[in-house]
Order: C-alpha cells, then sequence, then structure tokens
C-alpha cells in the first residue's frame, strides 16, 4: 500500500483526537476548563460528558504507567517505558486499540451509579462483549477483545458507588488489541474490518482527502494550513438528534455548539473544497428557524435555544459563500436562501424595532455575539452601528437574489429599504468623528472603546470615503502585534482573559479586514490578515487570544479560528500568487 502522509502532530490537551462524524473524542478535557490525569473517551451527545476512562498499565505491577501522549490525524499513541498503546478511529463510532509492552484499563469515568445517572457495566453473553452503558448519553459502550488476555474485570452488575471496568494484561509475547464501539441500544457481535495499520491507513488517507480539498494553496509559506484542517474535520458530527445536517461543531471540547453566527465562517473556508458540507454548514441554524423567522441562538444534538439571537452576518456570508462555492447555486437553492434571509431580516425590522424607529436593536450584548463587550455597558437594549451595517448588507444582498430571482419589485423593495437604512445609520448613530450607540428606550447616546462600535466597516465600498477613513483611524489604534484587541488595551476597562474586553477574536479579524479591503484600505488589511495568520501559526486555534502576549485563552480547538485562519491564508496566498 502506498504511504500516507500522517499529518501534524498536535497536543491532546489542545485538540481532542477524533474523526470526521464522530460524536465522541479522545482527549484529557472532560468539562469546561477541567483537565484529567488520563484521557478520557468524551460523548458529545447529550451534552460533554466524559463516559470512559482510558489508563494504561504497568506489565509488572498492574499500575498506571507513566507514558507521554502523541496525537497525528489516524493514530494516538502512549509511549512508555516498557511499551506503546495504539488508537485509530475504524469508523465514527469505533475506535481500535492495540498493546505491545503496556495493559490498558478501561473504566467508567464516574464512580457512582444512581437510578438517574451514572454507568452501568456488564457482559453481555450475546456478543461476548463487556458493556458500559451510560445514563448521560443515553448510549452504550462495548469492549470486544480481538486477541490478547483480559486481566481483570471488575463492577460487572454492580449497583451503587464502585469501581467499573476491564484490564487488559501484556502478556510475555506484549500484544492484544481490543475493538470499543458506540452504539444505541443493541448491535452484532463485533467484527473486524481491516488490520490495525490498514485501520490507520485509511483514517490518515481520508484526513489527508479533506486537507487537499480545503486547502490546496497551502505551503510552507502557511504552516497551519493542515492543522487547522484537521481542527474541523475531527470536529465535524454526523447528523443526529437536532443536528439535521453534517455539522463542524464550534469544538469537540466544551464549546461542543453550532452557534449562528459561528457556522458561518465555517461554511466560507469550507465552500471551494467541500461545497456540501458548507451549505450544510449555512443551512443548519435555519433549519430551525422560529415562526418569527429568528434563527436560535444555537443548536446541539439535543437542545435548541432561543433565549437569545445571534447579529444577521447571513447576507454578508451568503454573499461571500455564493462566490466560492465551484458550482454556482441552482435557482432552487437561491430560492431556498432567499426565502430563509429575507424572514430572517424581516424578524429585525418587525420584532427588534421600536414603533417608528428606523434601526433595530439589540436586547442584550449576547444577541450581538459580543457578550460583554463594553459597548453594553451604560444599557443593555441597545441601538448599535454593527447591526444596522450588517442589516444593510443582507439587504443588499436579499436585493441582488431577488433580482437573479426575477423579483423585479421585492429586489427593488430591498435596495431601499437598505439605503433607508444606511441613511437612518448615518443620520442617527454617526457623529461626525465615530459612531456611537443609542438606548432604544432612554435615546440616551455614548461611545465606547470597543472595537465594536467600528464594526461598521464591513460596509466597505458602501461607506462614504471619510467614514472609511475615520474607522480606518480608529482600528489601527485597536492593533497589538499579535492582532485586534476588542478593547483599547489602553482603557480601564481592559481585561486580558476579558472575553470581549480585550482579547483577539477571528470573526472579528475576519470582518474588519473585509471591509476594510473593499473600503480600500488595502495595506490595512493586509497587516490584519498577517498578524492573525501568525498568530494562529505561533499560538493555534483557541477561541481567543490575548491581545498582548498572543497566548490562547478559553477553548483552545476553534473552528471559526481555524475556518478564519483558512479564509485569510487562502486570500494571501492567491494575492502572492501562489
Amino acid at each position: 500500500m502506498t504511504a500516507v502522509p500522517s499529518g501534524p502532530a498536535f497536543s491532546v490537551h489542545d485538540i481532542p483526537f477524533s474523526t470526521y462524524g464522530s460524536w465522541f473524542d479522545i482527549s484529557p478535557v472532560v468539562a469546561e476548563k477541567t483537565y484529567a490525569e488520563d484521557l478520557h473517551l468524551v460523548s458529545h451527545q447529550n451534552g460533554m460528558h466524559a463516559v470512559l476512562r482510558l489508563v494504561p498499565l504497568d506489565p509488572g505491577t498492574g499500575d498506571r504507567a507513566e507514558t507521554r501522549v502523541e496525537a497525528s490525524p489516524g493514530l494516538l499513541t502512549w509511549s512508555g517505558a516498557s511499551g506503546r498503546i495504539d488508537l485509530a478511529y475504524e469508523s465514527p463510532d469505533t475506535v481500535r486499540l492495540r498493546g505491545s509492552g503496556l495493559g490498558l484499563g478501561v473504566s467508567a469515568a464516574a464512580h457512582a451509579l444512581t437510578p438517574f445517572s451514572g454507568t452501568y457495566f456488564f457482559h453481555d453473553p450475546a456478543t461476548d462483549g463487556h458493556v458500559f452503558t451510560s445514563y448521560e448519553t443515553g448510549r452504550r459502550y462495548r469492549v470486544t477483545v480481538l486477541s490478547g488476555t483480559l486481566a481483570e474485570t471488575a463492577g460487572a452488575q454492580t449497583l451503587g458507588r464502585a469501581e467499573r471496568g476491564l484490564a487488559m494484561a501484556a502478556e510475555a509475547d506484549g500484544t492484544w488489541e481490543i475493538a470499543l464501539d458506540e452504539f444505541e441500544t443493541a448491535r452484532p457481535p463485533y467484527a473486524s474490518s481491516a488490520p490495525f495499520d490498514d485501520i490507520v491507513r485509511s483514517a490518515q488517507g481520508a484526513f489527508a482527502d479533506f486537507a487537499d480539498a480545503v486547502a490546496p494553496w497551502r505551503s510552507s509559506a502557511t504552516p497551519a494550513a493542515e492543522l487547522a484542517a484537521y481542527v474541523l474535520w475531527s470536529a465535524t458530527v454526523r447528523p443526529a438528534g437536532l443536528v439535521t445536517r453534517p455539522a463542524v461543531l464550534m469544538s469537540k471540547h466544551w464549546m461542543d455548539k453550532v452557534w449562528s453566527w459561528d457556522h458561518c465562517f465555517n461554511a466560507l473556508a469550507l465552500a471551494p473544497g467541500c461545497p456540501q458540507l458548507a451549505l450544510d454548514q449555512f443551512h443548519l441554524p435555519f433549519d430551525h428557524q422560529d415562526a418569527g423567522g429568528a434563527l436560535p441562538d444555537s443548536v446541539t444534538h439535543s437542545e435548541v435555544l432561543h433565549n437569545f439571537v445571534k447579529p444577521p452576518i447571513h447576507g454578508w456570508t451568503f454573499g461571500r459563500l455564493r462566490r466560492r462555492l465551484p458550482m454556482p447555486p441552482t435557482p432552487a437553492e437561491l430560492s431556498e436562501a432567499y426565502d430563509r434571509l429575507a424572514r430572517w431580516n424581516d424578524f429585525w425590522l418587525t420584532a427588534r424595532r421600536a414603533p417608528g424607529a428606523q434601526l433595530a436593536y439589540y436586547q442584550h450584548g449576547n444577541d450581538s455575539g459580543w457578550d460583554n463587550a463594553t459597548t453594553f455597558d451604560p444599557e443593555r437594549v441597545v441601538v448599535t452601528a454593527d447591526l444596522a451595517a450588517f442589516l444593510v448588507l443582507q439587504m443588499r444582498e436579499l436585493a441582488c437574489l431577488a433580482g437573479e430571482l426575477r423579483r423585479r419589485d421585492e429586489a427593488a423593495r430591498w435596495t431601499a429599504a437598505a439605503e433607508e437604512m444606511q441613511a437612518a445609520l448615518l443620520d442617527r448613530l454617526w457623529t461626525g468623528d465615530r459612531f456611537v450607540a443609542r438606548g432604544a428606550g432612554t435615546g440616551d447616546t455614548w461611545s465606547s472603546a470597543s472595537l465594536l462600535d467600528l464594526m461598521p466597516v464591513v460596509l466597505g465600498e458602501h461607506l462614504p470615503a471619510e467614514v472609511g477613513s475615520a474607522l480606518a483611524d480608529y482600528i489601527k489604534a485597536h492593533l497589538t502585534p499579535h492582532g485586534l484587541a476588542t478593547e483599547l488595551t489602553t482603557s480601564p476597562s481592559y481585561l486580558a482573559d476579558g472575553y470581549w474586553r480585550g482579547p483577539i477574536w477571528a470573526p472579528a479579524t475576519v470582518l474588519v479586514e473585509d471591509g476594510l479591503r473593499r473600503a480600500g484600505h488595502q495595506r490595512l488589511a493586509d497587516d490584519i490578515s498577517a498578524r492573525f495568520r501568525a498568530l494562529c501559526e505561533t499560538h493555534g486555534f483557541a477561541e481567543n487570544f490575548d491581545a498582548l502576549t498572543g497566548t490562547g485563552l478559553r477553548d483552545r480547538a476553534y473552528t471559526w479560528t481555524a475556518s478564519s485562519y483558512l479564509l485569510l491564508a487562502e486570500a494571501h496566498a492567491l494575492r502572492d500568487g501562489r
């Protein structure tokens, strides 16, 4: 068999080991900001749950062996003084493990079993498998011994509090192999599909094909592109529960949702190489659009939240998305997108405008995506310039779509509405020097040191030149050596790990860079792109980054960060002629 590149190495403390389509990963991250000593099988069905603990065992004592963990797409390895254990995904719901010179303990992560929680363990005579059944995930996890000796089991059929699990022994010849599969209620006895090495090569080949599809332009000048592709590939789950399509979760750590603006950046990054997957990302939140046209705040396997919304960047997104697809959308696809975008836009124009008002408002910082930005410090129910700008772009895209669909009256209506809202934006929120926010109920106005106040730069070529130049000058003040701080670092409200009160975020970077470029500020856009790409190449794909040190913060395997890197790196490579 032809050798397949193994792909980039990575730390499982930062990026979970998983595969395309799987709802579980192998990681020491077992809850928000919580790291276990050992790797666990962590499920993302019905929430994030550490189900099984995987412990390498010393062949002489049977105690926990000291090992180092190495991971690359397709293969995870524990290496110790006396041997190694390898793990690979045979399919999205099955992993194979083999050991040489080391044993392995597989045990329930939770010791307590109650009538409503925990993991029950038993031997199933029908399949000769040892089965863990989890209340939290509603799934079963079966261990089948393929070769070697089962050293012991503990806690089979035990109720209450107990250790539950099994251990594989390292025999004289030092080898053993097991399969661990996840299923719902019943499944035929496990049957091996291929030798272990073939499974590894198949997994590596599947990832290599994905990387070639989403980043064919990668080179030594874009050194993080392959790892960014892995973050996306490994965070993708197959349809299940309320997830109606193949979905790229924001992470297979604790940020294991699809939020209704995060998905836009993943769709854009995937569009040229994986067009159907890209369209699935764009449409997934729209599958849960409510009767009033609003998108949900987030979607998970078992939960759709409607307590907040997210900013209407979807018109901006779809305009870019359809230009990035290798084949233009069909009229039916355009019509579906148009109808969904129109209902989403109408939600803002009806449910989120005060009587007689021209501009829409957010009800909370969470609606903006910038949850705790200082723009929302004086009040939370606020008319902001970024929201108006996004709606203007969305209505311009709706006008374009309506024209292509030969709905001329609707095209004219959307064009007029966009022009009216932009005029209102400049009249009501532009002071001649900067944009301000306005209390939806009080009418009070204020400015802040938040980058959010400068987001109308997304209007790009539609901005009056003097407004675009003023915004560009303000944006320069937010630049640190690593990128755009979301709060001026000189602000008394700046916090190094303050979420949207300082750290660098990928979506703000992409939106600002795009707007500046379309407004003619190419040099500043190039600088922002270069700094963010260097940040990711040095510090990975964290949820956000310390603006002064570049250190990754919060969830360390965030897909919209990886996608934003891919978008900026691709554009740079194309501009540079590669």
